[in-house]
């Protein structure tokens, strides 16, 4: 049977079949010292005589297998057959793309038509989808676009698909993306959209990277790379599926390493263990939802536009105040007490704030804002 999209589909039920697929991947793992597994169509190994099965026979095998029991193993949880979408019911070892994750992250900045209730449940990893079964937020990998799909660039460059190269009358790849030409289709030198685009590029890069979970990032979107609107490269071996390193966008590949390095530098914005809101006296991490005004009430959380997350370390005391700002328009918000200092603000691509006292600030429009408390002693 076809449940790929690509032609015949192994059965993974047959133990000559599933000796193969398993000294294929021990082969990759002591012959060629891969770390892991990224498995395209995922559900298709776990399909049994009643359908997708999270005890399937191939689980179980690569379960018990000692090369393969450190493999990291990521799963696409999604096929073309009947039942195949699994978002969330792959066994603990395993992490998931989350679709989700995505779809949710593009309304949030480029539509502005998600609630920010959607919008906190995939910041903070996912728990309606990965919470169970003892499997951590590191279980959701956190992606804005992938391999398919429109390139970061482009989804705030183009609203529609431009596939015409592929020879199928632009009828191949995803219809909906969900994107945002910023008011101009394709290329322009209005130098106000070029601006916006790259403020949109930086917000949704600082979100992905500063989110609970794994986030998974396109190769090239760190450079602004662009595939001029073609979102199913995957037939064009040429500048339009190229990596344009000449051309590659110096500022954004700084702003991406700048945010990666403040990820490694603060334990709570990377965090396994799942959050709690209001927090548990035993969470190693305490999670709070705030509102411009403070703290959040239950008629906020269908608003769209501007939310904060105070995480507090109860280890050493630090707090990270990350605060989210979908509007096209700046907005004032109060921040906790104590004094701050602004490490990240996606608006400029940089940090560059000075410190500020407990008061109102104004978090820039389309922006993210990462700032830490500073010690008493020092705020002095």
């Amino acid at each position: 049977i076809d449940v790929t999209g690509c032609g015949n589909t192994l059965d993974l039920r047959h133990p000559v079949v599933c000796r193969m697929v398993l000294d294929s991947l021990r082969y990759w793992v002591q012959e060629m010292h891969v770390d892991g597994f990224r498995f395209d169509l995922a559900p298709v190994l776990a399909r049994e005589a009643g359908g997708f099965d999270a005890q399937a026979t191939f689980f179980a095998a690569l379960a018990q297998d000692p090369v393969l029991a450190g493999a990291k193993l990521i799963a696409e949880p999604w096929d073309i057959g009947a039942g195949g979408y699994q978002l969330g019911n792959f066994p603990p070892r395993w992490l998931e793309w989350n679709d989700r994750y995505r779809d949710t992250m593009r309304a949030f900045w480029l539509r502005r038509d998600v609630t920010l209730g959607a919008f906190a449940m995939r910041l903070a990893g996912s728990s309606d989808l990965f919470r169970h079964g003892r499997r951590p937020a590191t279980a959701s990998v956190n992606f804005i676009t992938a391999h398919d799909g429109f390139t970061l660039h482009d989804l705030v460059s183009y609203r529609d698909r431009h596939n015409e190269a592929n020879g199928e009358g632009n009828r191949d790849g995803h219809a909906d993306n969900l994107g945002c030409n910023c008011g101009v289709e394709g290329p322009t030198a209005d130098a106000d959209i070029c601006a916006l685009r790259g403020r949109l590029q930086r917000a949704l890069l600082a979100t992905l990277l500063l989110s609970q979970g794994t986030p998974m990032l396109l190769a090239g979107d760190e450079l602004a790379n662009t595939q001029s609107g073609n979102n199913n490269a995957y037939c064009q071996d040429n500048p339009v599926g190229w990596l344009d390193w000449e051309g590659a966008d110096a500022a954004q590949l700084a702003f991406v390493q700048e945010v990666i390095a403040l990820r490694k530098r603060f334990p709570a914005l990377s965090q396994g263990a799942w959050h709690n809101a209001p927090a548990d006296a035993g969470d190693d991490v305490a999670l709070t939802w705030l509102s411009p005004c403070g703290p959040m009430q239950s008629h906020h959380w269908q608003a769209c536009d501007c939310i904060g997350a105070l995480l507090e370390t109860r280890a050493d005391g630090q707090r990270c105040l990350l605060l989210f700002n979908a509007d096209p328009a700046p907005r004032a918000f109060c921040l906790p007490p104590g004094a701050w200092s602004v490490l990240l603000d996606s608006a400029r691509g940089d940090g560059g704030h000075a410190d500020v006292q407990a008061g109102s600030f104004t978090v820039p429009a389309q922006a993210v804002v990462l700032a830490v408390s500073i010690p008493a002693a020092k705020a002095q």
